[in-house]
């Protein structure tokens, strides 16, 4: 994977990353102090799940959490792709009514575009949940069990339980991963069929369900404020246009280099979002593959959650996009 490595220490090296060559210069500068994981072991981290990584992106317009400094410095969330790119770099243009403005974000379609991105000092990766063939519709429903303060790692375990039984009732097959802080995620591939709109009350109706059979576990209350920091927060808004989360395998920028990271269903019980981390999950992946490999192949017609969110008379406030 390596190739004309350079032989003085710091200098930059070169990767054959596929059919690409990738430069990474400063391979040595340290990003997580608290470890001393370095630019180089985070390229590497990135290159033990390429497969895994290069499936959460494919397609998806991507903001970046960039640490130029490493973790010891300023970090910079950029939506445009970082200047220099080489011409085989890919990118979407999006829209953002909200500042009458255009940007050409990353679109991922292969691991050296991943690395590339790592080389212009890229951490984490956060694409958006629909695809370069129709922005405005998305694919993935995501479900964020989003724990307040003061509400225990066992209150979120138990409530991935309701969501997975709901899930199971309606058909739908969901996928979970760590957050890589302090929550779990769970993706359902959805039918690009519908806008963000749709989909965020086909989402909060059902974040209404599980609220109703975990009533002392949960909140659907949407002002921070006005929840009780005890309970656990189903953020249905994360389904909103351009509101994105940490994709599976992405590494986040703390202090602990943890990782969003896949899991089965049976082991939610029995782990803790720190188990999984730069230096722990290569060889998990090694071992496991990327458990999230088949979710373009379950496809959930999202219309019965709609039904549900007309019935419930689902209505969203403007302020919470």
């Amino acid at each position: 994977m390596v190739g004309n490595v350079a032989s003085s220490k710091g200098a930059a090296i070169e990767l054959d990353v596929g059919d690409r060559l990738v430069r990474v210069s400063n391979p040595d500068r340290v990003y997580f102090p608290e470890s001393g994981a370095t630019k180089l072991d985070l390229v590497q981290y990135y290159l033990s799940v390429g497969d895994g990584i290069v499936n959460a992106l494919r397609d998806r317009p991507c903001m970046l959490h960039r640490f130029p400094k490493g973790l010891a410095g300023d970090k910079v969330h950029q939506k445009r792709l970082p200047a220099g790119a080489p011409d085989w770099v890919p990118t979407v243009r999006v829209f953002f009514p909200r500042y009458g403005r255009h940007a050409d974000e990353l679109c991922v379609s292969e691991l050296a575009d991943v690395i590339w991105a790592v080389q212009m000092s890229t951490v984490e990766f956060h694409p958006w949940n629909s695809r370069r063939a129709d922005t405005e519709r998305p694919d993935e429903w995501r479900i964020d069990l989003d724990p307040m303060p003061d509400c225990p790692w066992s209150r979120v375990q138990h409530v991935a339980g309701v969501v997975h039984e709901v899930l199971d009732e309606i058909g739908a097959v969901g996928w979970p991963k760590t957050s890589g802080g302090h929550g779990l995620h769970v993706y359902v591939r959805i039918a690009p069929e519908w806008g963000f709109q749709d989909v965020r009350r086909a989402a909060l109706a059902f974040a209404h369900e599980v609220e109703r059979r975990a009533p002392d576990d949960v909140t659907t209350t949407w002002w921070r404020r006005d929840r009780d920091p005890k309970l656990l927060f189903v953020d249905y808004n994360q389904n909103a246009r351009d509101h994105t989360i940490a994709a599976a395998y992405s590494v986040r920028g703390v202090p602990e280099a943890t990782v969003s990271t896949p899991v089965t269903w049976d082991e939610i019980p029995d782990i803790h979002p720190r188990d999984f981390t730069i230096a722990t999950v290569p060889s998990r992946y090694q071992q496991l593959g990327d458990l999230h490999a088949g979710i373009d192949d379950a496809v959930f017609e999202l219309d019965s959650l709609i039904e549900w969110a007309d019935r419930d008379k689902v209505e969203l406030d403007e302020d919470e996009d």
